[in-house]
């Protein structure tokens, strides 16, 4: 990924499991995604928490460190639901081990996907893509896409930035 750029971003948790369907692991996601962007690290234009996987439409501003933010944002999720697990389900830990000499665990696929989101003719799809994931088939986790509140469904039909961390992608590209 490069710096300055739009992207849409997948990351998806090691063997599809739905690891992030507690509140509190949600919780960590967004608290990573305001901290980034607080530090003015990214902006972050539209986003979906789902139970095994986060679709990001966001775009890399600066450094962090020695690293790109999302280096940093997956190192911290990471780290922060295994802190989480280690005190409440051992057994669920358990299910993230790895035999690699850099960690113990590891709970994000090593494939996330960015894809460079070039114009708007291929961003605004993306963005109803992502509102809509929710409430697709299989999840049936909300009756709207607004309803579902781990997702910028609800900034893009009221305005209202529950997280405060968004930015409306009309800013950037229009």
């Amino acid at each position: 990924m490069e710096l300055n750029q739009i992207y849409f971003y997948t990351a998806t948790i090691k063997d599809w499991i739905t690891l992030l369907f507690p509140k509190s692991r949600k919780e960590v996601i967004i608290s990573s995604l305001r901290h980034l962007v607080q530090q003015k690290k990214i902006v972050l234009y539209g986003f979906v928490i789902m139970p095994n996987h986060i679709h990001l439409l966001w775009e890399m501003l600066e450094m962090n460190g020695k690293e790109l933010p999302h280096a940093s944002f997956m190192k911290f999720t990471a780290h922060e639901i295994q802190k989480e697990l280690r005190l409440s389900e051992n057994k669920a830990l358990e299910m993230f081990k790895v035999d690699m000499s850099t960690r113990k665990y590891q709970f994000w696929k090593r494939d996330s996907l960015p894809k460079h989101a070039y114009s708007p003719w291929y961003i605004y799809p993306k963005l109803d893509y992502i509102h809509n994931n929710p409430v697709q088939g299989k999840w049936m986790l909300a009756p709207g896409a607004v309803e579902y509140e781990y997702s910028s469904a609800k900034f893009y039909d009221t305005g209202i930035d529950d997280f405060n961390m968004l930015t409306h992608i009309d800013e950037r590209i229009r």
